[in-house]
């Protein structure tokens, strides 16, 4: 009896200490948290280049417990931010890094009619390496510049412009620029269409008048800067003439 009536006694002086420390160390606990979010630092940052929504899943690794990034879809430019201070200095050096104006690239397009009964060529591609390189390539024996344009475009942005004598033509690009900043590769889209306009009777309705676009060239090519090459060679009709599509791409600042 005497052993199990001090057994109760060390258990209830065990219990009656817990009793008093446990409460000390939740107080503490919450003291900790409750510092924690009144030191939260709160940022509005405003977006250049990049929309809130593609770059918010990126920042997520640099967030402490207690932190927030919220995005608004109709404010695509604005993220809020708020985290502790070195938190929130790790999250706005991340976006200084991705929020940086994209590239631009340079495109000069040559759109040449090669010929296989008409063997005169134009003097400024008399002397073309590329026109030289495709003599011995092709059967055209005569070559002729249609049309020639400078086209400027917004890496990963899409641009389409008209060519041809009589604005027959359809040019659609889209770059990609890739690689490391001392060797970089111009990854393009490039689809060459031919704009078919019928005759439009009187009573024709406005969408019976709409053109067609017939595809011609279609490709997917990797350019250096500075480099220039041919995309591609289409006939025109199953004739004896045929359409060359060349171009070269500069990346800009």
């Amino acid at each position: 009896m005497k052993k199990s009536k001090k057994g109760i006694l060390i258990f209830a002086a065990l219990a009656f200490s817990l009793a008093l420390v446990l409460p000390a160390f939740a107080e503490d606990g919450t003291q900790d948290q409750k510092a924690e979010t009144k030191n939260l630092r709160k940022e509005i940052v405003r977006l250049k280049y990049v929309r809130a929504q593609e770059i918010a899943s990126l920042l997520y690794s640099y967030r402490g417990r207690e932190g927030s990034i919220l995005f608004n879809s109709n404010l695509p430019a604005i993220l809020t931010v708020s985290d502790t201070p070195e938190n929130v200095e790790k999250i706005l050096a991340a976006i200084r890094e991705i929020d940086v104006k994209p590239a631009d690239v340079l495109f000069t397009v040559q759109l040449v009619l090669g010929s296989e009964t008409d063997a005169q060529t134009d003097a400024e591609l008399q002397n073309d390496p590329i026109i030289r390189e495709l003599r011995k390539l092709l059967r055209y024996k005569g070559y002729t510049l249609l049309d020639s344009i400078l086209i400027r475009v917004v890496n990963r942005k899409m641009a389409s412009v008209v060519l041809g004598p009589k604005a027959e033509f359809e040019f659609v690009l889209q770059p990609d620029v890739a690689g490391d900043a001392k060797a970089p590769v111009i990854k393009t889209e490039v689809q060459l269409r031919q704009i078919v306009r019928a005759a439009i009777p009187e009573t024709a309705t406005m969408k019976a008048a709409q053109p067609i676009h017939r595809s011609l060239i279609e490709s997917a090519l990797n350019i250096k800067s500075g480099d220039r090459t041919v995309v591609g060679v289409s006939k025109l009709d199953g004739g004896d003439k045929g359409l060359i599509l060349i171009i070269s791409g500069k990346i800009v600042d």
